[in-house]
């Protein structure tokens, strides 16, 4: 049984394949009294794949509603409910809606725990094969090219690898702003991780600049590229460092 104290459960849910949910999810997502979903049509079918029997409460928490649902999960918790939050994919507050509510009931003083699961972030920096030890997750970069160069550029002179997530009809304009601004670097575009048609596409920017800019890809894509080193840059020439 849940605590008899208020407890909000952050739960990453599989990002592609559903069989990438844990036990512990699972078991959490079938005892709240709430569940909070960011798409109460998607979460769902993860509770019906598993014959989990859905909660007295299931909501919608999305980035439209954010305020209003919020109040409805801190009067829950009040109560000394137990509230579950889910994203479509991967961890709520990780470029989707729930840091607010999280944020919210830390400084309320409520029970947080965050259950571990699935993550685009890492999934797409280990399949990269760039460095992995230091990294800086940046989230979507600015739609408007002039703020996605200065996006960029903060980077310049930083050793980490760099991951973003972007929208599939702008990963061409994405990796022609880094090739301007970062230099000719090895990067990797990783697309639909997790599901059937997963795949990374390796190289320096320049290249896959060339094989992106009509490619007219759909799906959820992670772009990593490789920190300020050397060793991963290509000069004018064409050619690795040494």
């Amino acid at each position: 049984m849940m605590d008899a104290t208020g407890t909000l459960y952050v739960i990453a849910t599989p990002i592609g394949n559903l069989e990438d949910v844990t036990i512990r999810a699972l078991r959490v997502m079938g005892e709240v009294d709430a569940l909070a979903c960011e798409d109460t049509r998607r979460t769902p079918r993860i509770l019906e794949r598993h014959n989990i029997p859905r909660p007295a409460a299931l909501f919608s928490y999305h980035e439209h509603n954010e305020d209003r649902a919020a109040g409805r999960i801190i009067e829950l918790l009040e109560k000394g409910l137990s509230v579950g939050l889910c994203t479509n994919a991967g961890y709520p507050g990780v470029s989707d809606p729930g840091y607010r509510i999280v944020s919210q009931a830390a400084e309320s003083g409520f029970r947080i725990e965050v259950l571990p699961g699935a993550g685009a972030v890492e999934a797409a920096l280990l399949s990269s094969g760039l460095p992995s030890s230091s990294y800086t997750f940046k989230g979507f970069p600015p739609k408007k090219p002039g703020r996605r160069r200065k996006f960029l550029e903060m980077e310049i002179d930083r050793p980490h690898t760099l991951v973003f997530f972007e929208s599939p009809h702008r990963i061409s304009k994405l990796l022609e702003d880094a090739l301007e601004v970062l230099g000719d670097r090895m990067a990797a575009v990783c697309m639909e991780l997790t599901k059937k048609f997963e795949r990374s596409e390796r190289g320096y920017l320049s290249e896959l600049c060339d094989r992106f800019r009509d490619a007219g890809e759909k799906g959820e894509v992670a772009v990593v590229i490789a920190g300020s080193n050397e060793k991963f840059v290509r000069d004018d020439g064409g050619e690795g460092a040494e």
